[in-house]
């Protein structure tokens, strides 16, 4: 008890005593965003440095496409394990021991001395990424247990989200070009170091109902599922075959693995996430529009960059200036979707940012082989604006769905869906970019190529350009010119058949609440509230047994029914808040 009152001493201290809770709350906003931005930088900073790798390491084929996949694949596979644990032992005490795994990691990374000991790294990283990532929104949903100040909140965390992945390659490319390759990992060291102690002081811990043993079982299953699944779909991005074993197998065993796991689910007293919550329609359908929208904006932005730089011929410098614009609109709709969502709803919100998003890349589809600007900058910010309001309505939406005991198995779920969604991005974007883009190469029908080159310049673009210096002559230069019409007439049926996937979204989420209940927190939740500006734990609160004089002064007691959940106070989405 005394280490609890001293910590809540401490903390009032620091925030300017126990009246300005308001401001300790978005201080731990900081602390999650600054997390979070973390371990979204190192999703994308060693992109521009695997050339350096390469020629330092000297890895082999395999071992370089492990140096790359390793990190988001142990991430994606544990991030129901590690958010399902921080429900039973605090998300606090995963998020710290995350920091603590995620900078010995980049240590370990940056300075590695052979291929294995980076791959061991980087996956090792992808454990600590695990670990952050859940804890961050479950913190973040049980500190704003206001839906109108979580909204904001979850506004702030994904305009951040989008920074991290936009600004990883140019920090990458910085770094590399000013120190070694080494350096990309070892920026997350101070700032792991100065963040930790932070946290530690200023996050609240929270946890879930503590009933029952939790399901070691059920998470490596789990685990396992999600691992099999995601390797299969990024295997099938890479250009694999569906009936190769090697993708085939993990994605059946995926699927048989995640099939067992949630049946074991089903019949537990006490599972590790309530599956039932997949039958409120808001929750799966919030689930289902963050793998459309991640679907569409992971593949679009990968064929975005090849036809910048193979097709406009862009550097990679300003290839990512011209991608700047897409990333501001991002954050710009981060940043006003709390107002957005209160006036319009989750509905109109999400199914808006769908339809926004399929006039963006139809509006792509008008462009050809000259350079543009005007037009790709409209589309870009389109495209940003649109999808950010759409992932910023379908993450809203699935945190307010979830109950709070079960934020972090909610998060894990969203972030799992983030994961997926993206995989599928590149394998079936890629799939039907390739599939309409070689067959006018492979047939032979390039005057002067022989056919064994032209089926090499099936393979993609960069390699047609290769083949095409290779030959040389009037014949190298038709084919060139045949593999560029290629590939523009491959980018705009991919265009095509991303649009009809982003209405399909906006379809689906007709089944989103039309208008956003701002509910007043159940009696236990006000005690949370309360608990989060004293410093104390929070433990979840699922009877209502919280005593009433712990609520916020000004706020009316909750009259207690036989759930003990307070009488809502709905506001239709078009009144001004008080």
């Amino acid at each position: 008890m005394s280490g609890t009152t001293t910590a809540g001493a401490r903390l009032r201290a620091a925030v300017g005593g126990g009246a300005h809770g308001d401001v300790n709350r978005w201080a731990v906003l900081v602390v999650l965003c600054v997390s979070l931005l973390l371990v979204a930088l190192d999703a994308t900073v060693l992109h521009v440095a695997v050339p350096a790798v390469t020629e330092d390491l000297r890895p082999s084929g395999v071992e370089l496409l492990w140096i790359v996949d390793a990190y988001p694949l142990v991430c994606a596979a544990l991030l129901i394990l590690f958010g399902t644990l921080g429900d039973r032992i605090g998300r606090r005490r995963v998020l710290l021991i995350g920091y603590g795994i995620f900078g010995l990691a980049s240590i370990a990374a940056a300075f590695a001395g052979s291929p294995g000991i980076l791959i061991a790294a980087r996956a090792l990283l992808g454990i600590g990424g695990a670990m952050i990532m859940p804890a961050t929104l479950s913190i973040l949903r049980t500190v704003f247990p206001d839906r109108r100040e979580r909204a904001m909140a979850i506004g702030i965390w994904t305009a951040v989200a989008a920074v991290g992945a936009a600004t990883g390659p140019v920090l990458g490319g910085f770094l590399v070009e000013h120190f070694w390759w080494g350096s990309v990992f070892l920026i997350n060291v101070p700032l792991m170091a100065l963040i930790l102690p932070v946290a530690r002081f200023l996050l609240p811990e929270s946890k879930g109902e503590c009933d029952g043993p939790w399901d070691v079982v059920g998470a490596l299953l789990a685990a396992a599922g999600v691992l099999g699944v995601v390797l299969g779909v990024k295997r099938l991005g890479a250009g694999a075959s569906m009936l190769d074993v090697k993708t085939f197998g993990p994605l059946l065993l995926g699927a048989v693995l995640v099939t067992l796991f949630v049946r074991r689910q089903r019949r537990r007293k006490h599972p590790l996430i309530d599956v039932t919550m997949f039958a409120r329609p808001a929750f799966s359908t919030s689930v289902g529009c963050i793998v459309l929208a991640m679907l569409a904006l992971v593949g679009l932005e990968l064929i975005a960059v090849q036809y910048l730089q193979l097709v406009l011929g862009l550097g990679p410098l300003e290839t990512g200036l011209r991608l700047l614009p897409l990333t501001f609109a991002a954050i710009a709709a981060g940043a006003t979707g709390s107002y957005t969502l209160r006036r319009v709803g989750p509905r109109r919100m999400v199914a808006c940012g769908f339809v926004l998003t399929a006039g963006a890349v139809l509006l792509l589809v008008m462009m050809g082989q000259h350079d543009r600007p005007g037009l790709l900058t409209t589309a870009f910010v389109l495209l940003g604006f649109g999808l950010q309001s759409t992932l910023f309505g379908a993450y809203e939406s699935m945190l307010s769905e979830a109950p709070p005991e079960q934020a972090g198995g909610a998060a894990a779920i969203g972030e799992t869906s983030y994961q997926l969604g993206a995989g599928m991005g590149i394998a079936l974007l890629g799939s039907v970019m390739n599939a309409a883009y070689a067959p006018a190469l492979s047939s032979g029908s390039v005057d002067g190529v022989p056919e064994a080159a032209g089926a090499a310049a099936a393979n993609s673009l960069g390699e047609a350009y290769q083949v095409a210096a290779q030959l040389g002559g009037p014949a190298g230069e038709a084919l060139r010119i045949a593999a560029r019409h290629s590939f523009v007439h491959g980018l705009h049926v991919t265009l095509l058949v991303s649009a009809g996937l982003l209405l399909l979204g906006a379809v689906a989420a007709l089944r989103l609440p039309r208008v956003m209940d701002c509910e007043a927190p159940p009696c236990g939740e006000a005690a949370e509230m309360e608990s989060v500006s004293a410093g104390a734990d929070i433990p979840a609160q699922r009877d209502g047994t919280a005593v009433e004089a712990a609520a916020p002064a000004g706020r009316s007691a909750a009259h207690h029914g036989g759930s003990g959940r307070a009488t809502a106070l709905r506001r239709n989405v078009g009144a001004e808040p008080n």
